[in-house]
């Protein structure tokens, strides 16, 4: 098949799942299409990269930065912010309960003061808002459960199979060539439409594990009509994603895929591991073994074919440690990787890396023991956040336990905690509470006399407490 009727046959293919995946009674706001752009921007290339107006790649541009990339972004956060403000009580409810977050986001903005390029590092902590901003929306609209299936679905039927038609029918898109291990030597990587194998590693993980929830919740649907076309849409984008870990060699990505499907499919299943007994045991389990795995027994890499060394990733870490600024307060906002520490670090590596490579030790650098301190206080807040969820049966709540697991794990070997990084942008969506709608009190009968006499709606009888 030539690669114009492959796109022709891949175009109908993604339409088609749009229409059997569409549900006509969802209450998800229109307004969810702007996350849904900011995710599929920030999950794939940048418009600029796109159109083919990206700068070449060197110190001064990653400085900089592409100004048509930022008016769009800012261009997004500013219609975000202005479809929030017609929400404001939701807004301020949800701020209210998420205080560990506030924080955070207020210490990240006041590190921009002690940045040495404070003007790049402002611009930076701008975009980190907009992921709050898209998040909020999100979860701000009349059923969050609704809109997160609506945002996964609409971005993982464009960037997953659009991957894959890269990845088969236009090499100069989807592939990438890297210098091999011996002089002259070259190896192929598959990157879909993401800028390196990583990225597409992590977006499959991402709405890999988004088809397996949907799968599991199509249980519950009394339309036999209505769940067999979501079963189709919903399978086809899980045989993508496992068709992409096949090819991809992401063993970061599928790993966390992996933990994150096991802990789906328990909590779905079994009513035992829902449990918090259970269940935090379970989950303490998990990360347990992969700490083992990546510190304490590389050798176990070894014996699935990969580096012990994590590709270099422990001779990185050694030298940016060596790099540290200020511990206590790091080096301000995403501005470790900047000026002479960047020139340096691409002196050394060809591969030219502007990450740690660890989202731990990225958060040190960039914002010191006092950064690492507030940041693990976002993640336990958000784990009883998420617990909480899942006492209350919250129909998406095994879905972010699953997102808040594989966000752990993924940020031992990559950077995953920063601005515009789908799987940060999905550890918000987790771990961030969404209050709980109060149900009017109860009334014993007399109330119900005196509202009885003053015509009270009818509504408000029916919560009535018999004596």
């Amino acid at each position: 098949m030539s690669s114009e009727i492959a796109a022709v046959v891949y175009a109908i293919g993604i339409l088609c799942l749009f229409a059997l995946d569409h549900d006509r009674g969802s209450r998800a706001s229109k307004a969810l299409w702007i996350p849904v752009l900011w995710l599929l921007i920030g999950a794939s290339r940048p418009v600029s990269y796109w159109l083919q107006m990206a700068p070449p790649t060197s110190e001064t541009t990653y400085l900089e930065g592409s100004p048509l990339d930022r008016y769009i972004f800012l261009c997004l956060s500013a219609v975000g912010l202005i479809v929030l403000l017609t929400r404001g009580q939701s807004v301020g409810a949800l701020l209210r309960t998420n205080r560990a977050i506030l924080l955070f986001f207020i210490y990240c903005g006041a590190s921009v003061l002690w940045s040495d390029y404070s003007e790049v590092a402002l611009r930076r902590w701008i975009k980190a808002l907009g992921d709050l901003v898209m998040v909020l929306i999100v979860l701000t609209g009349t059923d969050p459960a609704a809109a997160i299936k609506g945002l996964l679905s609409r971005a993982g039927f464009l960037l997953l199979p659009l991957s894959m038609l890269f990845a088969k029918y236009y090499g100069n898109l989807g592939r990438e060539y890297r210098p091999g291990d011996f002089q002259g030597s070259w190896n192929t990587q598959i990157i879909g439409v993401t800028t390196d194998k990583n990225g597409l590693g992590m977006i499959t993980l991402i709405f890999g594990l988004s088809a397996v929830w949907q799968l599991l919740g199509l249980r519950q649907l009394t339309d036999n009509t209505y769940r067999r076309k979501r079963l189709i849409a919903q399978a086809a984008l899980l045989a993508t994603a496992l068709w992409i870990f096949w090819i991809a060699n992401s063993m970061t990505a599928l790993f966390c895929f992996l933990l994150g499907s096991g802990l789906l499919i328990l909590t779905d299943l079994w009513a035992l591991f829902r449990r918090p007994a259970i269940l935090h045991t379970t989950v303490v389990a998990l990360l347990c073994v992969s700490l083992f795995a990546v510190f304490i027994a590389p050798d176990l890499l070894a014996m699935v074919g990969r580096n012990p060394t994590l590709t270099g990733r422990t001779e990185l870490w050694n030298r940016v440690l060596g790099m540290t600024g200020n511990p206590l307060l790091g080096t301000g906002f995403d501005s470790f990787w900047l000026g002479t520490r960047l020139e340096k670090m691409w002196s050394i590596y060809w591969w030219h890396p502007n990450e740690a490579h660890n989202g731990y030790l990225e958060v040190f650098l960039n914002l010191g023991w006092l950064g690492v301190v507030l940041f693990a206080l976002v993640l336990l807040s958000g784990y009883r956040n998420i617990i909480a969820a899942i006492r209350r049966h919250a129909e998406a709540s095994s879905l972010l336990l699953a997102y808040f697991i594989a966000a752990l794990v993924y940020n031992l070997t990559e950077s995953g905690i920063r601005e515009l990084d789908p799987i940060w942008f999905v550890l918000l969506l987790a771990i961030i509470a969404v209050p709980v709608p109060q149900s009017p009190p109860l009334l014993d009968m007399d109330q119900v006399d005196e509202l009885t006499a003053s015509e009270a709606p009818i509504h408000d009888l029916t919560q009535v407490e018999s004596r």
